[in-house]
This record gives structure tokens, C-alpha cells and sequence, in this order.
């Protein structure tokens, strides 16, 4: 446990010299700005790590759930956790995010530590940790464009198509067979159990939202679905 210990704190203190040097060296930038750019390099590295590990490296998470963890699991998890730390910290410093997201971030923070500390079922933590950072370079790029003003082009619509394509498949439809998985399963904990549905409640949650913003995208396109919505 001590040398999870200390390679979750280092992860913490990487992010946050990382976002300190963007700060630096993006000074007519604001910070959510940097933030972001931590954010998206996360998703890259974490996106990739998780997915050699589910798909290469194994166990497959719908077979093995609450199996011993692997080095690499321990490795992947560790970063993710000191990422998490790092960016409720920064959300709660700036308050720039709602209710739903600090859940979100709570819930992934006491998950990896459970499991950390259990030293099992980093399989399903792991795959939960693919479907849910996949969309996120996405979501950050979205928002890079509207902040240079190049949203609403080409790229800015296969962004979002993309984005709500990928949610929809892996974080709603892998991640319910996902949960699935351990659920019916003997083997993972209890409490691990009741976060992991507490989680794909909050996925669900972000599914709404991601309905409403293509309900305006549609009545934007079509004016007229809004009045015929109101006269129903």
C-alpha cells in the first residue's frame, strides 16, 4: 500500500506541475484553459493505457470481474486517481463545475481507492475507465474550438457527432453491459457494486443533459419543431 501511496501521489504532483508549467507558459490564457489542456492530455494517455489493457493485456473485464489486480491495472489506476484528485481540487478551487460532475469525480475517486486498497477488481475499474475518458478528448476539443471561434464549422459538427455517437455506445450501451457484469457476479465487493451503479446513474444523468443539447441543436436547424412541440 505504500507504493501505491506514493506513486498515486506522484501522478497528483505531475498533473499539477503540468498545469502550473501551461499556466506559465500560457499566461495570456486563463486557467481553465490550462486545466483543459491537462484534461485532454489525460484522456489521450488514460484512453489508450486503459484500452491495451482491457483489450490486449486482459483479463476481459465481463469474465474476470474481481480478479486480482494486475501491475498494470495498479499503474493505470494509480494515474487516473492522481488525475481525479487534481481536478476535483481545481473544480472546487474555481467552483467552475456543476453538482453533477463533482459526483462524478467523488464517486471515481472512492472507486480506485476501493479497489486499490481491496487489490482486486481493477479489471471492471479499469474498462469503466475506457468507456467513460474515450468521449473526453472530444468534449475538451469541442470546447477549445468554441474558444477560438471555429465551433460552429465542419469540425466542430463531426466533433459533436462523434462525441454523442461514442457516448452513446460505449459509456451508455458497454457501460450498462459493463455494470452488468459485476453486478451479477460473486466476486467483487458489495460497496464496489453499489458505486458502480451509482456511477452509471450519473452517466445516465449526463445523458440528459447530452438529449436536451441536441433537442436545441434540432430546433435550431428547425424552427418549427419548437412550435409544433408547444401546440402538442
Amino acid at each position: 500500500m505504500v507504493a501505491i501511496v506514493l506513486e498515486v501521489s506522484c501522478s497528483f504532483v505531475t498533473w499539477l506541475c503540468l498545469y502550473s508549467c501551461l499556466c506559465h507558459w500560457n499566461r495570456r490564457r486563463s486557467c481553465k484553459w490550462s486545466c483543459r489542456l491537462v484534461t485532454l492530455l489525460h484522456g489521450l494517455i488514460v484512453t489508450c493505457l486503459s484500452g491495451y489493457v482491457m483489450f490486449l493485456d486482459g483479463p476481459w473485464p465481463l469474465t474476470h470481474a474481481g480478479s486480482p489486480n494486475t501491475p498494470l491495472q495498479i499503474h493505470v489506476l494509480c494515474l487516473t486517481l492522481g488525475y481525479f484528485i487534481f481536478d476535483l481540487g481545481w473544480c472546487l478551487y474555481f467552483q467552475t463545475e456543476g453538482d453533477l460532475m463533482l459526483l462524478h469525480h467523488t464517486l471515481s475517486i472512492c472507486g480506485m481507492i476501493l479497489v486499490l486498497g481491496l487489490g482486486k477488481s481493477a479489471t471492471e475499474v479499469n474498462a469503466v475507465v475506457f468507456v467513460s475518458e474515450i468521449t473526453n478528448p472530444l468534449l475538451q476539443t469541442r470546447w477549445f474550438l468554441r474558444e477560438m471561434g471555429s465551433y460552429h464549422t465542419a469540425l466542430g459538427k463531426l466533433v459533436d457527432f462523434l462525441f454523442v455517437l461514442l457516448f452513446l455506445v460505449l459509456r451508455i450501451g458497454a457501460g450498462a453491459w459493463i455494470m452488468y457484469g459485476m453486478v451479477t457476479s460473486p466476486e467483487p465487493n458489495w460497496l464496489l457494486k453499489a458505486g458502480g451503479l451509482a456511477m452509471y446513474v450519473v452517466s445516465l444523468g449526463f445523458l440528459v443533459e447530452i438529449c436536451r443539447f441536441v433537442r436545441r441543436k434540432m430546433w435550431k436547424k428547425n424552427p418549427s419543431l419548437d412550435t409544433q412541440s408547444l401546440q402538442g
